[in-house]
């Protein structure tokens, strides 16, 4: 049988595919989905320098929130945030 842990940061679950990725428990009120817009290579590593983060609602009929940051750990520590406010 697979193990199907996900990876995480501050207690919930991040997951990445390409550009984008989903952080939360798909099961709660609120996720939010991070997009890399923008990275440049850093000493060989390449670091996002624009990042777009979404806070969305399993409700439709909420509206969505979004906000920019200039790298993924500021929208990740935004993203945390949100799923805990």
């Amino acid at each position: 049988m697979a193990d199907n842990k996900f990876f995480t940061y501050k207690g919930y679950p991040l997951v990445r595919k390409g550009n984008e990725l989903y952080y939360g428990n798909m099961g709660d009120e609120y996720v939010t989905w991070i997009q890399i817009l923008a990275a440049e290579d850093m000493n060989d590593i390449k670091t996002a320098t624009k990042v777009r983060i979404y806070k969305l609602s399993t409700d439709k009929s909420l509206p969505v929130k979004n906000a920019e940051k200039t790298s993924l750990y500021s929208a990740l520590d935004l993203a945390y945030a949100w799923l805990t406010n």
